[in-house]
């Protein structure tokens, strides 16, 4: 089992942030974090690295159910969609998969909510 969905796109990264973005607005998710690895990177470590952004996307009605099934999976919340620049001038976008990151969490309920976001979270990849 892989633990991620992925796509490789043939545009620009700041386009694939915004096709991202977009697509996750449509499953109903929203931003709340980006991390620029290539930025932080930089400032503290004084090196070069590719465009790379890592997006915690949130759906707020899955978390809230996420949250009453188990109260300890805010530890692997929210979920986390990468896209990054490929030596060849393409861009892959890739979502983490809900199903496989809580695999070990034993809990049915649980797993009905991954299996829901799991869809959603591929969807978006496949229409980036």
């Amino acid at each position: 089992m892989t633990y991620y969905f992925n796509k490789i796109l043939d545009v620009s990264f700041d386009q694939a942030i915004d096709t991202v973005t977009e697509e996750l607005k449509k499953e109903g998710f929203g931003i709340l974090t980006e991390i620029d690895v290539k930025a932080t990177l930089k400032k503290k470590l004084d090196v070069d690295f590719r465009n790379y952004k890592i997006l915690g996307a949130c759906n707020p009605p899955f978390a809230h159910k996420a949250l009453q099934s188990e109260d300890k999976i805010g530890l692997m919340l929210p979920c986390n969609v990468i896209v990054q620049e490929l030596p060849n001038n393409k861009i892959e976008v890739a979502a983490v998969d809900p199903v496989a990151s809580m695999a070990g969490v034993e809990n049915t309920s649980l797993g009905i909510v991954a299996d829901e976001v799991r869809q959603k979270l591929e969807r978006v990849i496949e229409n980036c």
